[in-house]
């Protein structure tokens, strides 16, 4: 089993080429280490993120770990994006990276700080930033037919039985209430709001 650092270190250098091209000079890249930090950190409730690892790509696209956290959550930006992630969505997000079979244990992932959109049929969309868009899709970001959803602060739960929770899978559901994104794929995994879309942070 590869360990968390590996993961890590997969999901931080898939994330920087995929949205070096398609995402303009962001926050994250502005940002300096403290900055960015607190950034990063608004993904999760105050208890989870005062002990939480925290990773930064840098410009040579090596990832950085800024903070060495022990709750087992590890805290980035994934484009504009901000999460936190426990180690079974770190392995989650990782296989939708490498187009691997997810695993299937249960995780979660803060996204309190909301989203800037993404498709929510096409795990690799380009402008997925919390998702896997490459250039061998023809998905461009937001355009007819892709389903494209923006969630405020919200949870993903992953694995087998997020699957049972009994959410909408509908292609275009409402985001103030909880559904099912990427359904009919091997990552389906529930989108949980915990706020509306125009609470997302910029």
């Amino acid at each position: 089993m590869r360990t968390l650092t590996t993961i890590l270190a997969t999901i931080l250098t898939a994330a920087a080429l995929l949205l070096t091209a398609a995402t303009a000079p962001s926050q994250q890249k502005q940002a300096s280490d403290a900055q960015y930090m607190a950034q990063a950190l608004s993904a999760a409730p105050r208890a989870i993120a005062m002990h939480a690892t925290v990773v930064r790509m840098g410009k040579d696209g090596k990832m950085r770990t800024l903070r060495e956290g022990t709750d087992g959550f590890t805290c980035m930006i994934m484009g504009t994006d901000r999460m936190c992630n426990d180690a079974n969505a770190m392995e989650f997000f990782s296989a939708v990276m490498n187009h691997t079979a997810p695993p299937e244990k249960l995780g979660i992932s803060y996204m309190l700080a909301g989203d800037h959109g993404a498709s929510n049929t096409d795990p690799y969309a380009m402008g997925n930033n919390h998702g896997a868009g490459n250039a061998q899709t023809d998905a461009t970001g937001k355009k007819a037919g892709n389903h494209w959803i923006v969630t405020g602060p919200h949870l993903m739960i992953v694995g087998a039985a997020a699957k049972t929770l009994g959410y909408t899978r509908e292609p275009d559901p409402d985001p103030n209430k909880p559904y099912m994104m990427w359904v009919g794929t091997p990552y389906e995994h529930a989108m949980v709001p915990v706020g509306p879309p125009s609470a997302s942070k910029p």
